[in-house]
């Protein structure tokens, strides 16, 4: 278990002009130069903090100058907190880095020495984070983002086919939805490192990463409030949010008027109107607004699951029922909405979206699921991989693409990847897989299988420390 370190004065840290613990004067450097703003920042270290703490920052200063100056400018910093409060491990830990300790027998440096030695995980996952901020890492346990691992795994052929090689998987899929960490000779395994997946199974037994969103080592409120912090994983053909953000008037807004916006403003005070004029993906799923209180857990103020293959209620999501009513987080995000909008406004957008929903369901997904079903009943298409035949490609692109952009693109009022990205495609999509579907059923004929298909490596047994011995 980690331990926490308390230290024993009220203020750890104090801004000094002086050089972190060195003895000698700071060389003068031009206004307004990096090195100007690190002596005007810099730390007097010999108050109040443990020496292994001072030895972290001193080494890593040193050693990683840009990731001093993250924390140097962080709140972290500016509240004392140091490596070791978010490092530190009981040298039991599944996690502990044994080969950091070997950094102290080198003797590289004046605090790379046993006097300073103390074990510490490269990894700080939402459990060390609880610490601090408890209420946070319990939303965050329960939303779709902490558990996209288990629903990836649920859903997505790729995995359970192996159709997709391990570089593949590392490199695209886990990057998002996360790895599951393993160590290998004393130091996080490569083979699942780096990563800051939404979903990472840590091996404390704690899902996610903060830093998904507040990116180390700064871990700035004003940067997960921007909706660029979506837009590594939420983009894209298969759900193209900041794509769709930036078309609508929403995202128009943002980018005339972003630079006035209070980004700083304190957790739970970030108000519409007054510190921003239009919203941001956290304006609308996770900050405050009005009577709505903050939330980590994205899967609240959600009345529909527009990812799934036929849209439902988030709490009849197989692959990850929410604990939710819909109907209670409809009327959350109403108001949120209500913020900047009429009431009548906001019922229509809803009328919309729901129309759209059931349209995409009884007209496009659910014949193009009966029809697939039809034919592997009948023979003609193999069920013993996915992918390895086109129309199980076409199905499959009809309802991850085209008909996911086509849902987002109506809860998120951008017009175009509603019409044009989403049901225009859908349509045509539809038309091709049926002609084809309904030629097999008639002639009798099998669907091509593709020989060799590309890269199929992938392993299929599903994560134990997520579904145990299944």
């Amino acid at each position: 278990m980690r331990k926490w370190m308390i230290a024993g004065a009220a203020i750890l840290l104090t801004w000094s002009l002086a050089s972190i613990g060195a003895a000698q004067e700071a060389q003068p450097a031009e206004p307004g130069t990096l090195q100007n703003y690190m002596q005007e920042r810099q730390f007097r270290l010999d108050r109040a903090m443990p020496k292994e703490a001072q030895a972290c920052i001193e080494c890593h200063k040193a050693e990683h100058p840009g990731l001093f100056a993250d924390w140097a400018a962080s709140g972290h910093a500016r509240s004392g907190i140091t490596c070791l409060d978010c490092h530190l491990a009981d040298a039991k830990d599944l996690d502990v880095s044994t080969a950091h300790d070997k950094v102290y027998e080198t003797g590289g440096s004046p605090w790379a020495n046993k006097e300073f030695l103390v074990p510490v995980a490269a990894v700080v996952t939402p459990k060390d984070c609880s610490r601090c901020h408890p209420d946070e890492t319990q939303q965050y346990a329960k939303s779709k983002h902490a558990n996209t691992v288990e629903i990836m795994w649920k859903i997505d052929p790729w995995l359970n086919g192996g159709m997709n090689s391990a570089t593949e998987r590392k490199t695209g899929c886990f990057a998002c939805h996360g790895t599951v960490l393993q160590m290998k000779d004393g130091a996080v395994d490569p083979e699942t490192w780096p990563n800051v997946g939404v979903g990472r199974v840590n091996l404390d037994g704690s899902l996610g990463s903060c830093t998904s969103c507040h990116t180390r080592h700064r871990f700035s409120i004003a940067e997960a409030r921007m909706p660029e912090a979506c837009d590594q994983c939420h983009l894209g053909p298969d759900h193209p949010q900041i794509e769709i953000y930036n078309e609508s008037k929403h995202g128009t807004m943002y980018h005339a008027y972003k630079d006035e916006y209070n980004w700083d403003a304190a957790p739970g005070t970030w108000t519409p109107g007054l510190d921003y004029r239009s919203p941001t993906c956290a304006s609308c799923h996770m900050s405050g607004s009005g009577s709505v209180m903050t939330t980590h857990d994205v899967t609240e103020r959600l009345s529909w699951e527009t990812q799934a293959p036929l849209t439902v209620r988030p709490s009849e999501f197989q692959a990850f029922p929410a604990d939710t009513n819909w109907q209670t987080e409809r009327n959350k995000m109403k108001a949120v909405c209500i913020q900047c909008h009429s009431q009548r406004w906001v019922e229509g957008h809803y009328s919309d979206l729901d129309r759209a929903v059931e349209e995409y369901n009884e007209v496009y997904f659910k014949p193009a699921k009966a029809k697939l079903d039809e034919l592997y009943e009948k023979g003609l298409l193999d069920k013993t991989k996915f992918f390895d035949e086109h129309l199980e490609v076409e199905y499959y692109e009809l309802w991850h693409h085209e008909g996911r952009r086509a849902r987002m693109g109506v809860a998120m009022m951008a017009p175009d990847y509603a019409w044009w990205h989403g049901f225009y495609e859908c349509k045509h999509r539809f038309n091709k897989y049926m002609k084809e579907a309904n030629h097999l059923i008639e002639t009798g004929e099998k669907d091509f299988v593709y020989p060799g298909f590309p890269n199929a490596t992938g392993g299929t047994t599903r994560p134990k420390a997520i579904f145990g011995g299944q």
